[in-house]
């Protein structure tokens, strides 16, 4: 057999068995990397240029072995969680042209990707995938298509493969074009396909997206790591009578065809995609809320002050530069609050209360639009870069509409959550309490919780207050922001910023008071608590202190009970009696005056009704079990469905209904949700 016959044999044989990282332009040091990368592992194969006595030199193939699931580790230098290597070559502009078949539950179709290479002689581009079918790769050079060789590795559990595409020698720097077909998996971690029974209308399917943390690699073949930010163009082909948004603007509409673009440049997570049958109502000059029919007259009064949180936002962060602001309600399995896709915020239907209540989500996800979608933690070890100046930002829209009070009210009540996520969710991996958290071996679904938000906030306020309050730190923020808009940075990067800021200030001496270690990398509750006003929350404190510690008959006999406290600080309260570590006479008794006292029962607000069921569960009520099942099922929010979940876990008798609940509902959730309820339930 000629050794040109061989090497065919060979690259067809290396398609077949997923063998990557190979230099295959020698194909004789190829077989001898392959043979060292993998000799001592299991399960024999055979490469056809390797023989007992040296290469090609006898008919007789020498066993090597196929690549199996390893330990984690760091999957690269720059992100852990992503095999791509921005160092050496990064997307700037991508192409996306699919078909959505919502019969086979795929998107069909191709990603041109438009590369700078940055290093010379590069010989492959490592992207990330996860259960993608490619089928081609092309690069596109000069006006000519030249096939290239592409390997796709085995898995890595909740992380995904690595996609290798072979270059030409002597690659040189500068722009690179390749065009990749593939299809994804009907079952995609990032994609959520609902039928016509699983929508409000009944009529229509649909579809959506959530690409964050690392999802987006099962949707495109990507640079999924926010280090990389890139422009995209897409076309759609979907449905006639459905319509599809993206976290673009819309460039051209025809029926059953819409092209976006996306002219800023944005990390992967936030590619997003949503079509059904879907209407809109306006909600400013620049805004409009989505939804299905039956219910957005609902969402448009909900969310009437959009307009008033984004023009407080832009006085506080500066210009935003995403031309529209648009919302869409998502189903009920939606596993988020809300989802910062730009232009197009990502919002669950758990908002809806009725009376504006909780629409300080959506204050959150328009603050995204500086913190985190233009300014970006370079890798999600980083995360609360994106999400501690966030809640900082919001908790300060919510001052400047409602008061320095409630601001101070809101930060303390998320340290009440903070404080039940450590203790709950976090209490076997401490090492994720951190600030700053080491992912080498933990994926980022899995170190998700409410720390990087609470103690990145609470570091912030702290920050704030040391220098000098709102009229010197707010100013920073604004520097610190047009200084890295368009960027992807680390800690260190922010440390940085805040040096060259006040270095030749007057609060120069303040930046050596800064025990950076401490906040940075002490586990638990943030080192030092700022000064808050506790008139509000000393309400909250005073009834979890007397629910907890007086019976049913001394409850029923106290006028302190019946006073009047606002929603927000209800939920507080309830919260704090969660917390509560003994709880006087927790029976159904004590559950049934609570919800009396409080109309409990009638409430439409999502926070109260998840409160209220976690302290049946923790009651023991078990014949309330159906009751705290119809909650659990009516959404998949990870906030509400993760922690009554852990705590049936935990209630014996309960467990095994959990557990098949769970699995009666599991396809139900988007894959992101029910992974991490596996764990929670001790499945997984």
């Amino acid at each position: 057999m000629s050794i040109a016959k061989r090497v065919q044999q060979w690259a067809t044989f290396a398609r077949t068995w997923h063998i990557y990282d190979c230099t295959w332009q020698n194909p004789f040091e190829s077989a001898k990397l392959v043979k060292t990368h993998l000799m001592g592992l299991q399960k024999p194969i055979y490469h056809p240029m390797i023989s007992t006595r040296g290469l090609c030199t006898s008919h007789k193939l020498l066993p090597i072995y196929q690549i199996q699931k390893r330990n984690m580790g760091r999957l690269g230098t720059v992100d852990p969680s992503s095999y791509s290597q921005p160092d050496l070559i990064t997307t700037e502009h991508s192409v996306l042209n699919w078909k959505v078949d919502f019969g086979a539950t795929k998107l069909q179709g191709s990603v041109l990707h438009h590369f700078k290479v940055l290093t010379a002689n590069l010989d492959k581009i490592l992207l990330d995938v996860r259960d993608i079918n490619v089928t081609n790769a092309t690069l596109l050079a000069g006006g000519s298509e030249l096939p290239i060789n592409y390997f796709i590795s085995d898995a890595v559990d909740d992380i995904g493969q690595k996609l290798t595409l072979e270059l030409p020698s002597g690659t040189a720097k500068g722009s690179l074009n390749v065009r990749i077909d593939y299809e994804t998996s009907s079952t995609a971690s990032g994609l959520q396909w609902l039928n016509p029974t699983q929508t409000l209308g009944k009529e229509h399917p649909y579809m959506f997206s959530q690409c964050q943390a690392i999802h987006a690699r099962s949707v495109i073949p990507c640079q999924d790591t926010p280090a990389v930010k890139f422009t995209y163009d897409a076309t759609v082909e979907h449905p006639n009578e459905l319509t599809a948004l993206m976290s673009a603007l819309i460039d051209k509409k025809e029926p059953g065809k819409t092209q976006f673009k996306q002219e800023v440049p944005i990390p992967a997570y936030l590619v997003a995609i949503a079509i059904g049958k879907l209407v809109s109502r306006p909600l400013g000059e620049n805004s409009n809320v989505w939804a299905e029919e039956a219910i957005v007259d609902a969402c448009a009064e909900e969310f009437s002050e959009t307009a008033t949180m984004l023009k407080t936002a832009s006085e506080l962060c500066g210009p935003y530069v995403w031309k529209q602001y648009d919302l869409l309600v998502m189903p009920p399995s939606f596993p988020y609050g809300g989802m910062e896709n730009p232009c197009l915020t990502f919002v669950t239907p758990t908002l809806l209360a009725g009376d504006k209540s909780l629409a300080d989500v959506v204050a959150h996800e328009i603050a995204h639009s500086w913190t985190g979608n233009l300014v970006t933690n370079k890798n999600f070890e980083h995360f609360w870069l994106n999400e501690g100046f966030t809640v900082f930002v919001e908790s300060k829209i919510v001052g400047r509409m409602q008061g320095a009070k409630e601001l101070d009210f809101k930060m303390l009540s998320n340290l009440t959550d903070l404080q039940e996520c450590i203790r709950t969710q976090l209490n076997k991996t401490p090492e994720l309490t951190k600030l700053v958290v080491d992912l080498s071996n933990c994926g980022p679904d899995d170190a998700f919780s409410s720390v990087p938000y609470i103690k990145g906030s609470t570091f912030l306020r702290y920050l704030e207050d040391l220098f000098g309050g709102p009229t010197v730190f707010e100013p920073f923020l604004r520097d610190y922001l047009k200084k890295y808009a368009y960027k992807s940075i680390e800690t260190n990067d922010f440390k940085s910023a805040l040096y060259d800021y006040f270095i030749d200030t007057d609060k120069k001496d303040k930046l050596s008071a800064v025990d950076w270690d401490l906040w940075l990398s002490t586990e638990g509750m943030p080192p030092i608590i700022p000064k808050f006003d506790e008139s509000l929350v000393n309400v909250t404190k005073e009834l979890a202190s007397l629910w907890s510690t007086k019976s049913v008959a001394e409850l029923a006999d106290s006028a302190e009970i019946k006073k009047n406290i606002s929603i927000h600080q209800l939920i507080d309260f309830l919260g704090k009696l969660i917390e509560s570590k003994d709880i006087v006479d927790l029976t159904e008794r004590k559950i049934e005056l609570l919800e009396s006292t409080y109309n409990l029962k009638n409430s439409k607000n999502a926070e109260i009704r998840f409160r209220l069921n976690r302290l049946i569960i923790r009651a023991r009520l078990i014949k309330r079990l159906d009751e705290i099942f119809e909650f659990a099922n009516s959404n998949f929010r990870m906030k509400f469905c993760r922690p009554i979940y852990r705590d049936l876990a935990e209630w014996a008798e309960a467990k095994p209904a959990a557990i098949r609940n769970f699995v009666s509902v599991k396809d139900q959730m988007m894959a992101v949700c029910s992974h991490t309820i596996e764990k929670d339930l001790g499945l997984k």
